[in-house]
């Protein structure tokens, strides 16, 4: 039953495309310059997927994820991934307490996910989040655990420093929705950065960020946020996609695999993202149906993270961006 003294999260003018105004304007104060960022949250969000954010160090990757869980009200923890970091660091571990097992539970029961330096991990650890991130559960002692709703991982890694790291196998990269490369600031936004409030070197505001949702009689937001979650995905499934709309979807993927550059292309799971985040797309646009531009748009950070690419073609800089460039220009747009 509908509390009354609580706004109903959906809004007239479209669930996905209101949260993103909203979250855009809660986290302005400490947040310049990361749109495509906080986009592809909405996104994931909207669809139940995970993000990997990749940058040079000092571009906020870090901030923006929790802004955004402040922003939505959302439980957030964050694992800092090192070389000696155990799988149970991150799922939890049974622990004896008054002479009884008891479930310690990992910091991935929780809504946001912030998975720090991922790549800093062996891969044991990092195949810790598979289940996690492709079932919302984990297994501690042959005992499967439900994780909370919404569950989303934000993860980042370094692209230039690579000494100590561990590459994410495909098989792990797979199971992120989108991949964002996150760069410098334009100019403006650089220098709106320098003129943000700030107490020394720590942003003055990431404390205020107000949640966008309603806390309940208790100050608790966590009903509040899965039922926001619930609003977004029932609206995105709500989304249309036309037959020769579908048809240029999948055709798309499909040319990823043909192209001489190309080892491994894109999966049969990457034409299911790429659906739901064309979806999500077009509802951010505030559209109830998708179009061949909502495909174009997201089809690099859904698609080119999963291509594994010849060695020649790396060896004359060419990159997954480009490769999903000329899968797109391979197919013909439908009218």
């Amino acid at each position: 039953m509908t509390d009354p003294d609580r706004p109903d999260p959906v809004a007239p003018g479209g669930a996905v495309a209101d949260v993103r105004r909203r979250l855009g304007e809660a986290v302005a104060p400490v947040v310049v310059g990361a749109d495509p960022v906080l986009d592809a949250l909405v996104v994931a969000l909207s669809v139940g997927g995970h993000v990997l954010l990749e940058g040079v160090p000092g571009v906020a990757k870090t901030l923006v994820a929790e802004a955004t869980a402040r922003a939505l009200g959302a439980r957030f923890r964050r694992a800092q991934f090192t070389p000696d970091m155990l799988p149970s660091d991150l799922t939890g571990t049974m622990t004896l307490r008054e002479g009884e097992l008891a479930f310690r539970p990992g910091p991935v029961f929780t809504n946001l996910l912030l998975a720090d330096e991922i790549n800093r991990t062996p891969p044991k650890t990092q195949a810790a989040l598979l289940e996690a991130m492709g079932e919302g559960q984990v297994t501690v002692d042959g005992t499967p655990r439900r994780l909370a709703e919404p569950f989303l991982v934000v993860a980042t890694q370094n692209p230039i420093e690579h000494e100590g790291t561990y590459p994410l196998p495909e098989a792990q990269l797979d199971r992120f929705l989108l991949k964002v490369e996150v760069g410098y600031p334009s100019e403006a936004d650089e220098a709106a950065l320098l003129g943000l409030a700030r107490r020394g070197l720590a942003p003055a505001a990431l404390a205020d960020v107000a949640p966008i949702v309603t806390p309940d009689a208790a100050g608790e937001t966590v009903a509040a946020v899965a039922e926001l979650a619930a609003a977004l995905r029932a609206e995105v499934d709500a989304t249309t996609v036309a037959p020769e709309v579908a048809s240029y979807l999948l055709a798309v993927v499909r040319a990823t695999r043909d192209l001489p550059s190309v080892e491994v292309g894109a999966s049969p799971r990457a034409g299911v993202h790429l659906m739901a985040a064309s979806r999500a797309t077009a509802r951010l646009a505030g559209r109830d149906f998708v179009t061949p531009d909502d495909v174009v748009a997201v089809a690099p950070p859904v698609l080119g993270h999963r291509l594994v690419l010849r060695a020649e073609a790396e060896l004359d800089r060419f990159r997954p961006a480009d490769a999903v460039a000329a899968a797109v220009a391979t197919v013909p747009v439908p009218r």
